[in-house]
């Protein structure tokens, strides 16, 4: 008889714990760093909070009835093991050699973060050979340039990853922007490159649907990350983040969307950005861990068609 789910050590969603990417067909791991913040720290606590979440979830999604325990190993992968953390560029390579242990093999990653310049060195790992397709979802576009004496922070990692190759922008959509903390620097950027833009006045007006109708239009069926800021929520439902916006998707809507992904090529994902310390109640560390199961079921339907 197993333990109830509130015992023993927290790995995500009960997850074995691995000691080799030989041990499994998708790695989730933790990269608890956030030293590339502009404004409120936290989200070094991140995946911690997600793995306590996470252990009272089930395996079979209620609804589209995939079961990833089933249809794949997976395993928990432990957390990046950094040398660094006081130095952005030298904490991001410990981060990319991490990754590289398992997409050498062959073994997609689901992540959680972190801050969200945690993505731009697993972008290095999974796109060095090919640019990706990248379904980014987020309040902001992260497409800023340097910023306080880096060019490597939370708000730039997809303008690094374009101009490093990384991604193709011409095959990127951007949903869910908004909010008084942005500006046009960023979206101007992303247009600029060919990136797609969808507002979240856009996805008001468009509706769920539409939103995914165009997403699989864009990205068809190419290599495909997805990564998802908690941000992109509306802080009445995620409070513990460190740059939250109002006006943004509720659980329900977002969990729609990804849903709407099921069959995408995806060889990647994350869920950045739940910052404990701002936290209500574990609030937004219950709706990080809903939508890495989200994300795991994707990539475990993406891995049974491959």
């Amino acid at each position: 008889m197993s333990s109830p789910r509130y015992m023993d050590l927290a790995t995500f969603m009960r997850a074995p714990q691995i000691k080799s990417p030989s041990d499994c067909d998708i790695a989730m791991v933790g990269i608890p760093y956030d030293g590339a913040v502009t404004n409120r720290p936290g989200a070094r606590h991140g995946p911690r909070e997600i793995r306590n979440s996470s252990s009272m979830m089930r395996s079979i999604h209620p609804v589209t009835r995939t079961d990833p325990y089933q249809q794949c190993r997976i395993g928990d992968g432990g957390d990046v093991p950094f040398t660094n953390v006081y130095e952005v560029e030298k904490a991001h390579k410990d981060i990319e050699d991490f990754i590289n242990l398992f997409t050498s093999s062959g073994v997609p990653i689901l992540a959680a973060g972190g801050d969200h310049s945690v993505t731009l060195p697993i972008l290095r790992s999974l796109g060095k050979d090919e640019p990706l397709s990248l379904i980014h979802i987020d309040a902001h576009t992260d497409t800023w340039d340097d910023f306080l004496g880096t060019d490597y922070s939370h708000g730039a990692p997809f303008r690094r990853a374009v101009e490093e190759g990384l991604i193709d922008p011409m095959k990127t959509i951007q949903i869910g922007i908004r909010g008084a903390q942005n500006a046009s620097v960023g979206w101007d950027y992303s247009k600029s490159v060919g990136m797609h833009v969808v507002f979240m006045e856009d996805v008001v007006e468009m509706g769920i649907p539409a939103v995914i109708q165009k997403t699989r239009e864009i990205i068809g069926s190419t290599r495909t990350y997805l990564s998802f800021d908690i941000d992109s929520i509306d802080p009445a439902f995620a409070p513990g983040t460190g740059t939250p916006e109002v006006g943004g998707f509720t659980t329900r809507e977002a969990l729609s969307m990804i849903r709407g992904f099921n069959g995408l090529n995806l060889v990647g994902a994350d869920v950045v950005e739940v910052s404990p310390p701002w936290d209500t109640n574990g609030m937004t560390a219950l709706v990080g861990a809903s939508m890495m199961y989200e994300l795991l079921c994707l990539l475990a339907t993406a891995h049974t068609v491959r």
